[in-house]
């Protein structure tokens, strides 16, 4: 079995008979004390994130994962619904589920699903997507001596900071990972 120190993010384990996935995980050497690892993990069962330690040379059992790639169809009452491409196989999230990733979420965009025991664990979405911008305050004439950034709200009603000549019906790439615009479509 693997020790707590070789876990890293994204991995899921085996604890206290519920099967977690690993959020984030820090290694830590406290003065003149014994190392040990941080580990925040959320409950497949419960949904629910704890922080736990774990002495650096205890065992984790590791559980296998799979991932399957789907694309965002549609939100209803029910979820977020996703069709997996070959099979057209439905599957559906609910908004907890998804947390802040239902933000960057638009008609066909592919992403994958791991699953850890044929359940859903978590959902990966790619590095950046491509929104339009519904919603922006104009630009005030002469405020462009610093880079001076205004809010947009996007198709999918995230708010970010855009530069002062992005406008109304333009496309934008943002960061899935921060959430900060990067771009012109």
């Amino acid at each position: 079995m693997p020790s707590a120190n070789d876990m890293h993010k994204g991995m899921a384990i085996r604890y206290k008979g519920d099967v977690s996935i690993v959020l984030d995980m820090q290694h830590r050497t406290p003065g003149n004390l014994r190392a040990f690892v941080q580990a925040t993990l959320r409950s497949l069962r419960t949904g629910k994130s704890s922080v736990q330690r774990f002495s650096s040379t205890e065992s984790v059992e590791v559980v296998p994962m799979a991932r399957k790639r789907y694309e965002f169809s549609y939100k209803d009452q029910e979820g977020y619904h996703f069709i997996e491409p070959n099979t057209y196989e439905d599957l559906v999230l609910s908004e907890e589920f998804l947390g802040d990733s239902k933000d960057y979420l638009s008609e066909n965009l592919a992403v994958d699903v791991v699953f850890t025991e044929d359940r859903a664990a978590t959902i990966e979405l790619p590095a950046s997507v491509t929104l339009k911008v519904i919603e922006s305050a104009d630009g005030v004439k002469g405020d462009s001596a610093n880079n001076v950034m205004k809010p947009a709200t996007v198709e999918t009603g995230l708010t970010v900071q855009v530069p002062l000549f992005i406008k109304e019906g333009e496309c934008i790439k943002i960061s899935t990972g921060e959430g900060k615009y990067l771009g012109r479509a």
